[in-house]
This record gives C-alpha cells, structure tokens and sequence, in this order.
C-alpha cells in the first residue's frame, strides 16, 4: 500500500537544517536502500560539518553494516568439471580359429602384413592362423555384442588386426604392438576417442556359428573376404557384394 507522510528531518537526523529544509517521504515502508541514500543525502546537505548527530544512536559502523548487508551481493561460483569418459575396460582372452562364409581359413601371407582366405587342402593346416581374442567391456557400444581385439597367435611382435583410413575408405592392416599389455591383460583400459579403438571390433553372433566383426572406430565398416579364393581380407559397407559373415571357432 502506497501513503504519503512528511516530517521534519531536522528533528530526526540534525541539530541543525537550513531553514525551510524539509524532505517528503513515499512509498512507505522505506526499504533498506532508499534509507541508506536518504543517510547519503544528509551528509552531503551538511557541507561537510562534522557535528556528531545527537540522540540516534546511529555511527558509522552502523552505515558500514548496512552498507555490507544490504548493498553488497555475495556470488558464489561453483567450479565444474566434466567427468572423464568412461573406459574400454579388458575382460579376458581367448584362443579361437576362424573361417570365412566359404569355410576358407585365414593365413599370413609369407614376407607380408597380409591375412588371405584360402580354401587349404590336406596338409595345408600348419600355415592356418589362430587367434588370441581378447574381449572388453565396451560403456556405450554402437551395437548389440562383444567389444574384441584380434591378435594373431604365436607372432613376435605381437601382430593385431587394426582398421584405419588411408585415404578416403578404412582399410585392414596388419600392425605389430611391441608391447602386449597394451591390449590385453587385467588393469588394460583404452579411451573411447584414444587412437588405440583402431584395434578394436564389434563382434555380433547371428544364428548358429555366424559372427560379423564391425570396427569401433569406422561404424558399418566390416571386416570381409573376396569372392575368389587367395585375396586378402579387407573393409567393406554392408552393401559389399563381398563375404562379411564368419565362423569363429575357440579352441582348448
């Protein structure tokens, strides 16, 4: 509610007011703020005088007090930090062969960072590959299945299967890691957007013994066998005319 009352600030504030100096005030009640600027007006009107005001009670620290409670915000700033991204942990390994759509086994080319699939004859079963698969626990997996790493059992460096981009598609190499507990063994965790998720590969199990292995790093991207025999395997889209299917077999 808005009213009007005047007073006589000569009898409140000062001893002493120039004559026919009086001040009106509205919107009662005053809040803090308007009483403060009303002190700030006084003081100026006294022309610097330094009579002591008489039977208020009211001194400087008072003003101060005021001042601090009423005038000054506080702000409180809260420090905030993005939690690190949650990490490709390691869960275990294990040892398994592996066969393309054709049944054709995976072999090391000699003198070459190539893997063929071959349809091997009798005998031939001393230059088939296996593989030691490790296996992660994946946070936010793309899809449905197990997070792998496929090393190539029995080589000195340790030879990975690793999908990158030489140019404008991904591409299927070979690559040696000098130091194997960079991808496998317990304590192992990679980062999501580290560079080492070039090794890693969504293996997704369909049906009876039919496994497609999509990288991690380049989604719809699959690790494939050409139609004829004795071609390296490679990185195709599903939309390939190509053998993206195979059967992972483990092995004692």
């Amino acid at each position: 509610m808005e009213s009007e009352m005047t007073c006589n600030v000569s009898e409140m504030w000062s001893p002493k007011m120039p004559e026919g100096l009086d001040f009106e005030i509205s919107h009662h009640p005053l809040t803090m703020k308007r009483v403060v600027n009303l002190i700030f007006a006084m003081e100026r009107f006294k022309g610097g005088r330094s009579e002591t005001v008489q039977g208020t009670g009211f001194r400087d620290e008072d003003l101060l007090n005021i001042m601090l409670e009423n005038l000054v915000e506080e702000e409180i700033v809260f420090g905030c930090e993005s939690a690190p991204p949650a990490q490709i942990t390691w869960t275990g390994e294990e040892q398994c062969s592996i066969t393309d759509g054709e049944k054709r086994s995976l072999v090391q080319v000699q003198n070459s960072m190539e893997l063929h699939a071959v349809m091997l004859q009798g005998g031939g079963g001393t230059t088939k590959v296996h593989l030691n698969m490790s296996t992660y626990l994946h946070p936010t997996p793309r899809v449905l299945g197990r997070t792998v790493a496929l090393g190539i059992r029995g080589t000195n460096p340790n030879l990975y299967l690793c999908c990158r981009k030489n140019g404008a598609n991904p591409t299927l190499h070979l690559e040696a890691v000098e130091n194997k507990s960079l991808l496998s063994g317990a304590g192992v965790s990679i980062s999501p957007d580290s560079d080492m998720v070039r090794f890693l590969f969504y293996r997704q199990d369909t049906g009876v013994n039919i496994t497609t292995l999509m990288s991690v790093a380049h989604p719809d991207w699959f690790i494939c066998t050409a139609e004829q025999d004795n071609k390296p395997l490679e990185m195709c889209m599903e939309s390939a005319n190509l053998y993206r299917t195979f059967n992972i077999r483990e092995e004692a």
